[in-house]
This record gives C-alpha cells, structure tokens and sequence, in this order.
C-alpha cells in the first residue's frame, strides 16, 4: 500500500495541479482519484471529478508557469499519506509551500486535505 500511497502523491502533485493540459489533467484524475473524491482546500470542499478538475484548472490558470516540487519524501501510514511540497516559478525558490495529505481507498485518492504555509501570490 505504502507504493501506491507514494505514487498517488507524487503524481497528483504532477498531473493534477502541475498539468496546464485540461485533457491529461481530467485523465489522470479518473486513474487517480475515486468517483466520489473530496477535496478539502482553504476556499471550500471540492466533491468529486468535475469539481475537483475545475478547481485544479482554475488554479492552473492563475499561475501557469509555476511548477511544483515536492519537499522531502512521501510518507505513508496505513491508508493515508502526506508530502510537502512548492510552488514557484521553475528553477526559483518557491513562492508559497504546503503538504497534501490523502486518504486512499482502493488504490485511489479518496479524498486529499491540502494544507498552504503561504497564501499563493
């Protein structure tokens, strides 16, 4: 499980929120995450594929040469895991950070609580 978990994490922070391209973004969003996902951000909860893949487009959109890059390593525990990560322009220090934390089931992201140590510029 520990694998998965850490596959989950790494590539939702690639292919979700770092994907400008709404097509590979809403793919990976049906590999990855469960029908009935929730997503739990500052702004509100997000539930399920459409809210979630509108709410990564939009903040895509509000900053689209910005990359993310994680912290540190992926840790999993049980059914849940958290990895921090940046976000800034590439190849500059990051302009906010935070660390996503997701509950799986089945193999997918059931539901993913982003935490932000900086509001995004």
């Amino acid at each position: 499980m520990s694998d998965r978990t850490h596959e989950l994490l790494y590539r939702n922070l690639q292919e979700v929120f770092g994907e400008g391209d709404a097509t590979r973004r809403r793919r990976a969003i049906e590999e990855l995450y469960t029908e009935d996902c929730a997503l739990y951000v500052p702004p509100g909860v997000f539930v399920g594929h459409d809210a979630l893949d509108k709410f990564a487009g939009d903040l895509r959109a509000t900053h689209p040469h910005f990359a993310y890059t994680p912290h540190g390593e992926a840790q999993a525990l049980h059914n849940a895991g958290r990895l921090a990560w940046g976000s800034g322009p590439r190849g500059e220090e990051p302009e906010y950070t935070g660390v996503d934390v997701i509950i799986v089931r089945d193999g997918k992201i059931a539901a993913l609580y982003v935490f932000l140590d900086g509001a995004p510029a």
